[in-house]
């Protein structure tokens, strides 16, 4: 496996406020056989306030064990609600497929076999870059498309209406932005006619993204006639990844995924950066101190076989779909 960390912005192209020194980036898990194969961005979840590490490494292992070229994509996050995102992530994901698409032919990628795998807010993201792709230029890549091959969305953001998770969008847009501002990236309301194939999964017991999200995007890409494929899992909580308990073991020693988080957290402590809320600051800070422990292991991430049959659904669905377009 090659593994390596890539830079998505030059100097003088990105700038984010609350960054401090964190570039948003891709970390690869490549084949070294010289043969081609299909090529997994991933997207972790986390409210746009993190990248959530459990929602990255582990999964692009799971799928380069199925013969899948893989990377993990660490975008711009907003930890404090300080600084709304508006459409830097958007610019980030994007930038990762333009370079992977230029990069085709070196990487050993098999052409129009891109896929784009979010979680919860990351899910969001993908699924925005599937409707508004067209919208985001880059200078760099110009007449490269940032339109996904496949999309796959687990227990997904959607919806700013009735059924939201209000923080992502507090996080995209600011906590008192417009339900108009916010309609504008309620990504039921706006599926192209361009739209690629998508695969969706949730639970019925999701507890923080409601169920009714995925159902929304379904009936969406069903009145658009997108193909897609959905299934609800009765029992599982949110945040479930891969589900395995190669996943639940996981030690949080290589969280590469906090970068811009630990960043933002040593101003706090440094007292140059002032939190709006300095309460939610320091349960924050101990949050994450907590997972720099190299024998941490979320609590939270519980085994569960009956969800952790999605990763065998999806990929046999990105197999049975290979000439889709």
């Amino acid at each position: 496996m090659r593994t390596e960390r890539i830079n998505l912005w030059k100097d003088g192209e990105y700038h984010y406020p609350h960054a401090f020194g964190f570039q948003p980036n891709l970390h690869t898990y490549l084949h070294e056989d010289q043969q081609l194969h299909p090529f997994i961005l991933i997207v972790p979840g986390g409210g746009y306030t993190h990248c959530a590490e459990g929602e990255g490494e582990v999964v692009a292992k799971t799928f380069f064990r199925r013969g899948y070229h893989a990377a993990v994509l660490t975008y711009t996050v907003n930890l404090l609600y300080m600084e709304p995102l508006g459409t830097q992530p958007l610019q980030d994901i994007a930038r990762a497929v333009r370079y992977i698409r230029h990069h085709q032919e070196s990487l050993f990628i098999e052409p129009d076999q891109l896929t784009v795998l979010g979680f919860s807010a990351g899910a969001h993201l993908g699924g925005s870059l599937a409707e508004f792709h067209s919208t985001v230029s880059d200078n760099r890549y110009p007449t490269i498309s940032a339109r996904p091959d496949r999309l796959v969305l687990c227990y997904p953001v959607i919806s700013s209406g009735t059924y939201s998770h209000q923080r992502s969008f507090d996080a995209l847009f600011g906590v008192h932005s417009s339900k108009e501002l916010r309609e504008t990236m309620s990504l039921e309301k706006h599926v192209p006619d361009d739209m690629c194939p998508v695969f969706l999964w949730q639970t019925m017991e999701d507890a923080s993204v409601p169920v009714e999200n995925s159902y929304l995007m379904a009936m969406a890409l069903r009145q658009k006639q997108i193909p897609f494929e959905h299934h609800v899992f009765q029992h599982g909580r949110h945040g479930s990844s891969v589900a395995t308990e190669e996943w639940a073991n996981q030690h949080s020693t290589d969280a590469y995924t906090l970068e811009q988080v630990y960043a933002v957290l040593e101003q706090v402590k440094a007292n140059t950066l002032i939190p709006a809320d300095k309460a939610y600051a320091e349960e924050q800070i101990q949050k994450f101190d907590e997972r720099r422990n190299p024998d941490y292991t979320d609590p939270k991430h519980i085994p569960n076989k009956e969800i952790a049959v999605w990763v065998d659904l999806c990929d046999a669905w990105l197999k049975r779909n290979h000439d889709l377009k």
